[in-house]
C-alpha cells in the first residue's frame, strides 16, 4: 500500500513496539551491558555506539557488545560464553531496574487519548517479556493495552509477522483492520510482512537508517504528529 492510503476509519488495533517508539530505554541497556562487560573483564562502550545495537533483542544486544560490533561472526562466541554473559546482562539490567527509562513526548496523553477514542492498543516489542510489566506499571500503562508480547513469547520475534498474526488472532481484530507502529526496520518489515499497514516514527533506534527508507505506510517525526494523523478522521 502507498504512503497516504491508510483509510484510518477501517482501523481498529494499533500494534506499538515499545523501545525506541514509547520509551527510552537506552540509558539503561547501556549501564546493563557495561556492567555486564566489566564482570567478563572486556571493554566498555560509550552510549552513543550502544544505542546503534539495540533492536533485534537481548540476545543479539549481548552478543554485539560481545565482539563490539552490529555484525556478529557467526564462531565469535560459543553457545555456553553467549549464555554466561546473557545471564549477567539480565542480572544487571534488573537490579537498574529502569532507573532512567523515560517515555517520549507525548506518549503518556496520546496513547490515553487513542485509547478514550475506542482504538484496541496491543504492545509487541523484541525485549524479553520479563521486564515489560514492572515498566509498563511505572508509567501507568498497564491496563491500556489489550495484549503484551515480549520477544521470548514465541519462537521467533520481528521481523518475523508471528507476533503481529497472534495478536491480532487473540484479540479477533483482522490484519487490514490492525497497524504495526514502530521506529525500526524490524518493526516495519514485520508489519509489511504480515500485509499489514505500518507507521513510522523517524525518533527511536534504527542503526542510523531513516524509517523513511523502509516505506511504511506512513512516517513521522514525534509522537503528537502520529496520533493526530490517527486521530484525524474521528475529529
Amino acid at each position: 500500500m502507498n504512503k497516504k492510503e491508510m483509510n484510518n476509519n477501517d482501523k481498529q488495533l494499533l500494534i506499538f513496539d515499545f523501545d525506541g517508539t514509547l520509551i527510552d530505554s537506552v540509558p539503561d541497556l547501556a549501564d546493563a551491558t557495561n556492567a555486564m562487560l566489566t564482570t567478563l573483564g572486556k571493554e566498555t562502550y560509550s552510549i552513543d555506539t550502544i544505542r546503534n545495537w539495540i533492536g533485534n533483542g537481548s540476545r543479539l544486544l549481548v552478543e554485539r557488545a560481545l565482539v563490539g560490533d552490529i555484525a556478529v561472526p557467526e564462531d565469535a562466541q560459543t553457545q555456553a560464553e553467549a549464555d554466561h554473559a546473557e545471564q549477567i546482562f539480565f542480572e544487571a539490567y534488573t537490579k537498574i531496574g529502569g532507573s532512567k527509562t523515560v517515555a517520549y513526548p507525548d506518549v503518556d496523553s496520546g496513547l490515553r487519548k487513542l485509547h478514550t477514542a475506542g482504538y484496541t492498543l496491543a504492545l509487541v516489542t523484541n525485549k524479553p517479556i520479563r521486564f515489560v510489566p514492572k515498566i509498563l506499571e511505572s508509567f501507568g500503562w498497564q491496563d491500556l493495552f489489550s495484549e503484551v508480547m515480549g520477544g521470548d513469547s514465541l519462537p521467533v520475534k520481528k521481523p518475523d509477522p508471528a507476533p503481529l498474526l497472534h495478536v491480532c488472532a487473540t484479540l479477533n481484530v483482522s490484519v487490514a483492520q490492525s497497524v504495526m507502529i514502530g521506529d525500526s526496520r524490524n518493526d516495519i518489515l514485520a508489519g509489511q510482512n504480515a500485509n499489514m499497514d505500518t507507521l513510522g516514527l523517524s525518533y527511536g533506534y534504527n542503526y542510523g537508517q531513516d524509517i523513511r527508507e523502509l516505506n511504511p505506510t506512513e512516517a513521522f517525526d514525534s509522537f503528537a504528529d502520529l496520533v493526530a494523523w490517527i486521530m484525524k478522521d474521528n475529529a
